[in-house]
């Protein structure tokens, strides 16, 4: 019974308060991945560069397992890092963190639209460790017999992460908005 009680679904603790300054600061960090996601080429300069790094990790851990799951574990790492940090938050109940880490596991979702669109035109500037690089999303497509349909599901998570962001930021603002209403104890 101990172990249910740690689990964030069964947590019956109140969520931390979100300051006026946490809601700003969070307000402000989706307004700076909308503006260098819908400007320039896409890639938004410190979270990008997050991003990529547990992207690469996500390689060859997932090759411990199988050669032919390595193409998937960039993405798989790159979306399951703040989908953990957000399930820790939930169940510490911060609400800022929570809200943060939906926004970047959103803005994760946008990096990851981003290189699908690109697996049949293969521009984007890719890591390689070898003689050549390896287009994840252009082999994965490929595979699963969808590479014509690309710009198409990219599009697709593209509103899937946009929506994440802001539900995320909906969140906040309603814990912010509570806050402000109930009283202080």
């Amino acid at each position: 019974m101990q172990l249910l009680d740690t689990i964030a679904w069964t947590n019956r603790e109140p969520w931390k308060p979100a300051s006026s300054f946490g809601l700003l600061g969070s307000a402000a960090f989706v307004v700076y991945i909308a503006y260098w996601t819908l400007s320039g080429d896409g890639w938004v300069p410190l979270v990008d560069d997050a991003n990529f790094a547990v992207h690469e990790a996500g390689h060859p851990l997932a090759g411990l397992f199988s050669a032919r799951l390595a193409v998937y574990g960039g993405t798989l790492a790159q979306l399951l890092f703040p989908a953990v940090c957000m399930l820790e938050f939930w169940r510490r109940r911060w609400t800022i963190s929570y809200a943060l880490c939906g926004i970047w596991f959103g803005q994760s979702l946008l990096n990851v639209a981003r290189y699908m669109a690109d697996a049949r035109a293969m521009q984007l500037p890719l890591a390689s460790f070898g003689d050549h690089a390896l287009h994840d999303w252009n082999l994965i497509l490929s595979r699963w017999g969808l590479l014509l349909q690309n710009v198409a599901m990219a599009n697709g998570v593209r509103a899937v992460a946009w929506l994440g962001i802001a539900v995320s930021l909906g969140f906040l603002a309603h814990r912010w908005w509570r806050g402000r209403n109930e009283p202080a104890g």
